[in-house]
């Protein structure tokens, strides 16, 4: 079958045209943006992209048109789809339909840290020896993978996974989006996907232009939650209302609740079934307890020491190891498993390592979208690069961020950081400068209203020993790959 895919090299379009090609099918493309990483992923494997979105691209017709939730009516290339009678859907629906059927789904839903917890997660599965597929919106780090097996599997962001022969039924992981599905369904993609095991990581108000209210994306995580069999398993972590708000509209699955403990003191009186324990105070080790509250099954417990950092990536692994124990992977196991877990791109990755006169100054690149995002990834770094000054550089260039639902958490969110510059962009409804001019803020917090002036400053101002921690979720103009030029032409 033919496939056409409009908007393809979105991070999940992309995924699911090379899940495609893996199902057999010819796919072709259309995008208004066809850039590298995905545009890359694509082309090697055999995907043709045409830029844009004209109507000669869907001629000679393809078999069925997949139409990413970019699209909206008026679009050349729509329109002519809907007045030549082509067959289309959405891309959540045609990966239930081709991928998720007979398996047992793994989704791990949340406002923050769905890429990286579904991540770890196929990680721990693949590492056990399990052939899960999966989806991830984003792209796993390989190159300090040992593991040859591995290390394939893992260069792209899908797999297709095997099946258990004997029944035809195998394992997929899947980062469980709230975005809207097309133009014509407007429900969110993971309504699609019902799951047996499902992680709900966490909950706050974001994509406000879509959703009116915190209680509008509720409403979409019950849709999902009224889907998942009594058989199944909901892990969460304790303590969160917006998501126990969310449970008492009805729940027909058991609940596991993960609890983070306080540094060497693991809390074992907890009602709560899951624990993590930090041994090292910037996340980078911690213990996984799991304490059965409901059962006379034994506790069991496993280390994790890895080079990441932070409370949220504890807290991600934290609901991974549960996961993955629901489906028969020892808590020991799994732990190994995250000690090699090397990360996936764009989430705090180490991009340079610049050596100076009397140190080195470290860059960061995170795809932080959202004022939560942005004081965790700076309270693990700040934990973990002690002695070094950190320059946080800012975009806020989500659709939340740009409506300005966040504005007045903006600068706080920022505090933990030595030195913020904010790019304010021209399309930003708001005034990002009188934002932070009124902030109460004890840190060096200033506004540039291009790159290259954020640059200078940067050149002007930067020490030997610092590091730079660049946050957007786009490609910020390019700004990655001119600081570490200016840097190390300045070192």
């Amino acid at each position: 079958m033919h496939v056409h895919i409009l908007g393809i090299c979105g991070t999940f379009m992309g995924s699911l045209a090379l899940l495609a090609r893996e199902l057999g099918h010819q796919v072709t493309g259309s995008d208004a943006n066809v850039y590298p990483p995905m545009s890359t992923q694509l082309e090697q494997a055999g995907v043709h992209i045409q830029e844009g979105y004209s109507a000669s691209h869907l001629d000679p017709a393809p078999d069925l048109v997949i139409v990413g939730n970019a699209m909206k009516r008026g679009i050349e290339a729509v329109e002519y789809m809907l007045d030549a009678g082509l067959p289309y859907t959405s891309g959540p629906q045609f990966l239930a339909e081709q991928v998720l059927q007979h398996r047992h789904v793994l989704a791990v839903a949340g406002t923050h840290g769905k890429t990286t917890t579904t991540t770890m997660l196929a990680w721990i599965l693949q590492y056990s020896g399990i052939d899960t597929g999966f989806l991830i919106g984003g792209v796993p780090q390989v190159s300090a993978i040992d593991d040859e097996r591995l290390k394939q599997v893992f260069t792209h962001s899908s797999h297709l996974g095997g099946t258990d022969s004997e029944h035809g039924r195998g394992y997929f992981v899947i980062e469980a989006d709230e975005y809207d599905s097309a133009f014509f369904d407007k429900r969110s993609k993971f309504v699609h996907y019902r799951p047996s095991t499902a992680i709900l990581n966490n909950l706050e108000f974001d994509h406000a232009d879509i959703f009116a209210d915190l209680n509008a994306i509720q409403t979409q995580f019950h849709h999902m939650i009224r889907m998942i069999p009594s058989h199944g398993k909901i892990i969460m972590p304790a303590n969160t209302p917006s998501l126990e708000e969310t449970i008492k509209k009805g729940c027909w699955t058991p609940i596991w609740r993960t609890h983070l403990d306080c540094l060497h003191k693991n809390d074992t009186d907890s009602k709560n079934d899951w624990h993590a324990e930090l041994l090292q105070e910037d996340g980078s080790q911690f213990r996984i307890w799991y304490h059965p509250t409901d059962t006379d099954q034994a506790s069991q417990s496993g280390d994790v020491h890895w080079d990441m950092s932070g409370l949220h990536n504890v807290n991600n692994a934290l609901v991974a190891v549960a996961a993955a124990f629901d489906i028969g992977i020892e808590v020991a196991q799994s732990c190994q498993a995250l000690s090699a877990f090397t990360g996936i791109k764009r989430r705090m990755e180490k991009i340079a390592d610049i050596t100076t006169t009397t140190g080195s100054i470290q860059v960061y690149d995170d795809f932080a979208h959202h004022p939560t995002a942005i004081t965790t990834t700076l309270d693990g770094t700040k934990k973990k690069l002690k002695g070094k000054k950190i320059w946080a550089i800012i975009e806020p260039r989500s659709n939340t961020m740009k409506l300005g639902i966040h504005k007045d958490n903006l600068a706080q969110s920022a505090v933990l950081a030595d030195h913020v510059l904010w790019y304010e962009p021209k399309d930003l409804s708001w005034g990002l400068n009188d934002i932070i001019a009124q902030a109460d803020t004890t840190n060096h917090q200033q506004v540039f209203d291009n790159t290259d002036a954020i640059i200078h400053y940067l050149q002007d101002n930067i020490g030997d020993n610092d590091a730079v921690i660049i946050m957007s979720n786009g490609s910020f103009s390019g700004i990655h790959q001119r600081i570490i030029k200016m840097l190390t032409e300045q070192a």
